[in-house]
């Protein structure tokens, strides 16, 4: 099942606002999503890079949403923004945080805000900031529903 995903701070396929970047406010967008599948207990959100020089680079990883909420704000934190059950993993900054878009200067890359809606709640399986593979590793045969949002950002120095 699909999962529609979208930003009142850019539309899918446009330009991230310099202000959720390393070059702005280095705070994360607002996100909102609909999904009509039954079961889904959680969500979790993985924001990607795959035009990095080394492959593909982990901006935010960010889990255990609760199924009745549709929302992230803008600016979500460990600590604000968001429930206490919500946790945050480790991006490849190396910060258990929002890292926003930063690409070397000179062409746009491409960043994947991908949501999966999952069957369990995952605070039991895994460890405290788990990485990207960790936690893909812990959602195996829990992963209900999908969907991504893909913004563009160009560094201008």
């Amino acid at each position: 099942m699909e999962i529609k995903i979208h930003s009142s701070s850019f539309k899918s396929g446009e330009f991230i606002p310099a202000k959720y970047t390393c070059e702005g406010s280095n705070i994360s967008p607002q996100l909102h999503w609909t999904e009509t599948t039954n079961g889904i207990k959680s969500f979790a959100i993985i924001l990607s890079d795959p035009d990095a020089p080394g492959g593909d680079f982990v901006h935010w990883i960010i889990y255990n949403i609760p199924a009745n909420l549709k929302e992230l704000h803008e600016d979500v934190t460990p600590s604000r923004n968001i429930p206490d059950e919500v946790m945050v993993g480790t991006n490849s900054f190396g910060h258990v945080a929002y890292g926003g878009p930063c690409p070397p200067p000179g062409k746009p890359h491409r960043y994947i805000f991908k949501i999966y809606g999952l069957d369990t709640i995952l605070h039991h399986h895994l460890e405290s900031g788990p990485t990207k593979n960790q936690l893909l590793k812990a959602m195996e045969g829990h992963i209900l529903a999908e969907g991504e949002l893909m913004g563009k950002y160009e560094r201008r120095k």
